[in-house]
C-alpha cells in the first residue's frame, strides 16, 4: 500500500472471505456510493461524480439488528435492491491502493452479508460512455433482507428503534440532508421523514 493515500481502514472490523472482482490490471476502479459513501467514503480519491445505476434502486430493504435496531427490534437501513434506477455518486479508487481499498468495502459494508458486491454499470455525468463501477447490493436471500415495507410501516418501525449507532430516524435525518445537499431527489424518503415528524 502506497503512504501517498490516506486509507481510513477501522482494523476492529472483521475480515470478510469473498473473492475480489476480476479487474483489468493497473486501471482506476470506480465505486459506486447510494448511501454514506458518498459523503464518508473512507478512503484517498481521484475524484467524485453525480452518477446513475439502471436496474437497482435505494430502498429502505434492510433490517438493522445492530447500527439502528436490536434482534427483539429491528430498525431499517437502506440498501439496493433490484428494479428502477438510483442517482449516487462515483467514487474514482486509484489503481495502486486498489486492492486495500476493496477489503476495507469488504470489511465495511459485508459485517453480516446482507450487502453483497456487484460490478455494475454507471452512467457518470458529462461522460457519453457507461463506466464499470463496484457497488453493494441487498441479497434478497439473506435474513436482513425485509423487501420493501410501505411508507407508513416503515415510518413506525424508523421512529421507535434504536442500536448501537443511535436512533433510527437520527439515520434517516442525516440520509435526507445529504442527499438534499447533493442535489438528489429522493421523496419517498421524505415522506417517511414526514410521518415521522408528525407522530406517525
Amino acid at each position: 500500500m502506497t503512504s501517498k493515500y490516506d486509507l481510513v481502514l477501522e482494523p476492529d472490523l472483521p475480515s470478510v472471505d469473498y473473492p475480489l472482482p476480476d479487474l483489468p490490471k493497473d486501471e482506476n476502479l470506480w465505486v459506486f456510493g447510494y448511501g454514506s459513501l458518498m459523503w464518508r467514503p473512507g478512503f484517498d480519491h481521484l475524484g467524485v461524480e453525480d452518477a446513475q445505476l439502471f436496474g437497482y434502486h435505494r430502498a429502505f430493504c434492510v433490517s438493522s439488528v445492530v447500527h439502528r435496531g436490536t434482534r427483539e427490534k429491528p430498525g431499517l437501513v437502506l440498501g439496493l435492491d433490484r428494479g428502477g434506477s438510483c442517482r449516487g455518486k462515483a467514487i474514482l479508487c486509484p489503481s495502486d491502493i486498489r486492492e486495500p481499498v476493496i477489503d476495507y468495502l469488504y470489511r465495511r459494508e459485508m459485517v453480516t452479508s446482507v450487502y453483497v458486491p456487484r460490478m455494475v454499470r454507471i452512467k457518470i455525468a458529462g461522460q457519453d460512455e457507461m463506466a464499470s463501477a463496484l457497488t453493494f447490493v441487498a441479497d434478497p436471500a439473506h435474513e436482513q433482507y425485509c423487501g420493501k415495507p410501505g411508507i407508513e410501516e416503515a415510518a413506525s418501525i424508523i421512529a421507535s428503534a434504536h442500536g448501537r449507532g443511535g436512533p433510527n430516524r437520527d439515520y434517516l435525518k442525516s440520509t435526507i440532508d445529504h442527499l438534499d445537499e447533493f442535489g438528489i431527489s429522493d421523496g419517498p424518503l421524505h415522506r417517511i421523514m414526514d410521518l415521522i415528524e408528525k407522530g406517525t
